[in-house]
């Protein structure tokens, strides 16, 4: 179901510049109604969405109906988001409307029923009104496909805006959403969310309960929120956050909301910075910009020290058991649709296939190991800050970075082992805005807590947000740039 885009006549552009929690506060006081943020973004999507593509599939129709429903019941019976609009990705099924995954596989694939993820928050009052692009099937950090294109960094139009989830960051950059759901196995939520100047969190596994795949009980695939503040992020986490049988990971619902966790008020003791976990190359610019931007929390009284631990082990840990999913889960289509799908998923799989026993025990040895170590290491910091990304936006038409500082990569996913690290080992990670380049690029901090503790992740992501001051960076107006 893609809409055509007309622009409401009515359309209240303020709206597009308020915070997700003002917006809910004003729908909630009956100052405003979902329709108003129908129209609202309806009309930016038309204003900034062409030289970025974010949102290449649009249901609005759908979502006027939902809107229609939810006001017919008592206000006290919308949910936590109270009939507020937000982006799904598209490798989310959402009923009745276009759900590609990014490949021309899917084109023309309309589900009969939604993900998990996307029937909480329609339960919660959440209206989907747009998809957002990915590449195909999420693999890779670089946001294109063959059914729909490339989505450009709004921040510089010639730029990436990383992957999976680069569509999503590009709305939220954009003021074409205020909540966009994204999700993350090696990065997809903090690399864009890093590229694009919005925050990116991905949760412990099962805090959000996922589309119930193969293998049934994986923990590295995510699902999580995105934002354009800690707060934000906060408010949509409680909004995912459920228990859910289909996945038997799933956790249930804690006592406190994230939200009340991020205004908390916590402090960390220590935190520790690492500009590369030892494993990495990373380019000297974002390096220093993301230490300048840890020692921050010292202004607090909070001890910063340089620190990490030995993941010396997480790359080849990484490479078995993604390759391991991969042909788990897309065998069917290599054996069956194989010259329709890109060349770095036809290697994952294949990359897979040639795994052995030995391969996977030790791979499974390893992680356990590195997760252990990890545990350790938050017996004496509270917080693991290190860049969200190695590299700045790069341009548009690389597919992946090949090179970094001097360092040639093995492989397409090797330049994010600084995201794919704490995917192994369980913890909640949250890329943060934390500065600019010298050609003003984003470049986000990305802060880890120990597993299942992102209550005081948050807590320390606000208080870092607030001596930083760059929650109001966002949104802005496109920036094209020609070569």
């Amino acid at each position: 179901m893609t809409a055509r885009i007309f622009v409401p006549m009515n359309a209240d552009s303020s709206l597009i510049r308020k915070s997700a929690i003002e917006i809910i506060a004003l729908l909630r006081e009956r100052q405003i109604t979902p329709h108003d943020c129908l129209d609202a973004l309806e009309a930016r999507i038309a204003a900034v969405d062409r030289p970025i593509n974010a949102l290449p599939i649009l249901c609005f129709e759908r979502a006027r109906a939902a809107a229609d429903a939810l006001m017919k019941k008592p206000a006290d019976r919308r949910g936590l988001l109270a009939g507020l609009p937000v982006v799904i990705k598209d490798l989310a099924q959402v009923a009745g409307v276009r759900t590609t995954f990014g490949s021309p596989i899917f084109a023309d694939h309309v589900p009969e029923r939604s993900d998990p993820v996307v029937e909480r928050l329609e339960r919660e009052g959440g209206i989907v009104y747009a998809k957002s692009n990915v590449p195909e099937f999420g693999a890779g950090a670089n946001t294109f496909n063959e059914v729909f294109g490339r989505t450009r960094n709004p921040w510089n139009t010639t730029r990436s805006a990383a992957g999976s989830s680069g569509g999503a960051a590009a709305a939220l950059a954009t003021g074409s959403a205020w909540l966009a759901h994204g999700s993350d196995l090696g990065g997809s939520l903090r690399h864009p969310a890093s590229f694009c100047s919005v925050v990116g969190l991905r949760p412990s596994p099962g805090r959000v309960a996922g589309h119930p795949g193969y293998p049934l009980d994986q923990q590295l695939l995510v699902e999580g929120p995105m934002a354009r503040s800690v707060e934000d992020a906060a408010l949509f986490l409680d909004a995912l956050a459920a228990e859910d049988l289909r996945d038997p990971v799933s956790l249930p619902t804690p006592s406190q909301s994230f939200l009340a966790g991020a205004r908390s008020g916590w402090r960390p003791l220590r935190v520790a910075f690492s500009a590369d976990l030892g494993i990495t190359p990373v380019d000297p610019e974002i390096a220093a910009i993301c230490a300048k931007a840890a020692l921050r929390f010292a202004d607090a009284g909070v001890s910063v020290d340089e620190a990490h631990p030995d993941y010396s082990q997480a790359h080849d840990t990484f490479n078995v058991l993604r390759a391991r999913g991969y042909a788990i889960s897309k065998l069917e289509l290599l054996r069956n649709k194989r010259a329709l799908l890109k060349p770095e998923i036809v290697w994952n799989i294949e990359q897979g296939l040639a795994l052995t026993m030995a391969d996977e025990e030790r791979a499974e040895r390893q992680r356990a190991a590195l997760y252990q170590r990890t545990l350790t290491f938050f017996e004496k910091y509270d917080l693991l800050c290190t860049p969200t990304t190695i590299v700045a936006p790069f341009p548009i038409e690389q597919r992946y970075v090949e090179r970094c500082n001097g360092v040639v990569f093995d492989n397409y996913i090797q330049w994010f082992s600084i995201a794919y690290a704490f995917s192994l080992v369980n913890c909640p990670a949250l890329s943060l805005p934390c500065g600019f380049t010298r050609e003003k690029l984003p470049v986000g901090l990305q802060i880890v807590a120990r597993p299942r503790d992102e209550a005081r992740l948050l807590a320390g992501a606000k208080l870092l947000e607030d001596l930083l001051g760059l929650a109001r960076k966002t949104p802005i107006e496109p920036r094209v740039m020609h070569i």
